[in-house]
């Protein structure tokens, strides 16, 4: 159920150079939920349904890290693995050191975006996963 309130981020346009392969990537590769348009345009919903968006052509690609926004996961490792295997490639890798558990990845048009590893994400999707299943 989604929670609204002033201020908070609600709508994402990602640059695409093929708004198809885009979509693919991120429906692999995080589980966002796809639409599409009658203008042939595709939106995405995230998986928590907070935030929804579509991918845009004719914007230049995010190819620098600048302004990086970044989806929250369960595992990081696992999601970097996803990331690869939908299509993506790492631009800056997990840090062992670092106190927040991040990594950088390019999607399919060359965005640089973010993963955020939250802290007892995995054991809530489990207990939640448990509960639907069992």
């Amino acid at each position: 159920m989604a929670t609204y309130r002033t201020g908070t981020i609600c709508y994402v346009e990602i640059p695409a150079t093929d708004a198809g392969k885009s979509s693919a990537f991120y429906e692999r590769a995080f589980g966002w939920k796809l639409r599409a348009h009658g203008d042939g345009s595709i939106a995405f919903d995230d998986t928590a349904g907070q935030v929804s968006g579509m991918w845009v052509l004719n914007r230049p690609p995010a190819v620098e890290p600048g302004f990086v926004i970044s989806i929250m996961v369960a595992d990081a490792r696992a999601s970097v693995e996803a990331i690869i295997a939908a299509g993506g490639e790492i631009a800056r890798q997990i840090d062992p050191a670092a106190q927040e558990i991040t990594a950088w990845f390019r999607d399919p048009a060359g965005n640089v975006m973010g993963i955020y590893q939250e802290e007892g994400l995995a054991e809530i999707e489990a207990q939640e996963a448990a509960s639907i299943n069992g």
